[in-house]
């Protein structure tokens, strides 16, 4: 891969007062960043142990509504 450098050349650049600054009224170049993506991640794979917390989940929510339906069956008897 080649490296680009992302800052502005001030001989080259329009807008650049002497010292790098910018003038009211200019956009600044931008600022600089990686130029590069990172590393390929292969050790967090996208799925994973995601159906067993969602089943727990989904159980407990209908353990609760269930206990409450009862609940509220018992005070109108």
């Amino acid at each position: 891969m080649s490296h680009v450098n992302p800052d502005p050349e001030p001989e080259r650049t329009t807008g650049l007062e002497p010292g790098g600054g910018v003038p009211p009224g200019e956009t600044p170049p931008a600022e600089s960043s990686m130029p590069e993506a990172g590393p390929r991640e292969t050790h967090n794979p996208p799925k994973g142990w995601a159906k067993g917390p969602l089943t727990v989940i989904i159980v407990l929510v209908v353990l609760v509504a269930a206990f409450f339906l009862a609940y509220a069956l018992t005070l109108m008897l």
